[in-house]
């Protein structure tokens, strides 16, 4: 019988050479990262919310205009902003609160991609004063892995919000904001939009789980184990590309200039 040692070795290596990663534009990958979320609810109160990235120039940053739905989100409606928040091409305007994500970004070389919503399960939970518990398999992801900003610091359009949650997320990939919402980091688009995926998908359990009895948490070690599997980039690149076929199946023109167009 083949020990557990073993067999994460052999899994470890099918994965690294038999996975391809996605070779979509990161303005391809923001489009679907937008519409996956917002087919599970991450912006169900209207435009509360931003996902950004890293331009190839640096100091430079991707987001969606200003009053554009997630859901309705294509390649046309995403904008370059500088490191003061201004767009490059000098007409558009940016959501005020991707400020906070600037601030992220300056610590941490290492994040590619933000993702900040107030999806149902979380904005519970953050009503609470309660942090994620990793008691489930589909939470350990997050196993020492989500700040916790137990202090509203207010509209995080200013300066000191984007001090108050970069402090927060630290050196963490996610991060539960009391009285908010979440925010995922990840060293891809591709990441970024899995975790803020999976995060609500844990806070939804917790909040379940609390109405039905005590929430026991997984053993460290075990969540630790899972974590460094489930965090593998073969692992969210996959996952994103399942959500991705979803977004093409329900929206096929959704990566289209057309669609733009023809909704202006």
């Amino acid at each position: 019988m083949e020990a557990k040692s073993q067999t994460r070795d052999r899994v470890d290596q099918e994965l690294a050479s038999k996975i391809q990663l996605d070779t979509r534009t990161p303005a391809e990958k923001l489009v679907l990262a937008c519409r996956m979320l917002g087919a599970r609810g991450h912006w169900h109160g209207g435009l509360a919310g931003q996902i950004t990235a890293r331009g190839q120039e640096k100091g430079t940053y991707w987001t969606l205009k200003f009053g554009i739905g997630a859901d309705e989100a294509t390649p046309a409606d995403l904008i370059l902003v500088d490191e003061d928040l201004r767009p490059l091409d000098g007409v558009s305007l940016a959501n005020p609160a991707v400020r906070f994500h600037l601030w992220v970004y300056r610590v941490r070389p290492d994040v590619q991609s933000i993702v900040h919503t107030h999806p149902p399960g979380v904005t519970a939970l953050s009503m609470t004063g309660q942090r994620l518990a990793v008691a489930h398999m589909d939470s350990t992801p997050f196993y020492d892995n989500c700040g916790y900003v137990g202090d509203w610091p207010g509209l995080p359009i200013g300066d000191n919000e984007g001090e108050v949650i970069a402090g927060g997320l630290g050196k963490r990939k996610a991060l539960l904001l009391a009285h908010h919402g979440l925010l995922t980091a990840g060293s891809t688009i591709e990441e970024a939009a899995v975790l803020a995926i999976w995060l609500e998908q844990a806070a939804q359990a917790q909040v379940q789980a609390a109405a039905v009895g005590t929430i026991r948490e997984v053993r460290p070690e075990l969540a630790l184990e899972a974590r460094d599997f489930l965090l593998k980039p073969q692992i969210t690149g996959l996952t994103f590309q399942y959500f991705a076929r979803k977004v093409l199946r329900e929206s096929p023109g959704c990566l289209s200039p057309a669609q733009s167009a023809a909704r202006a």
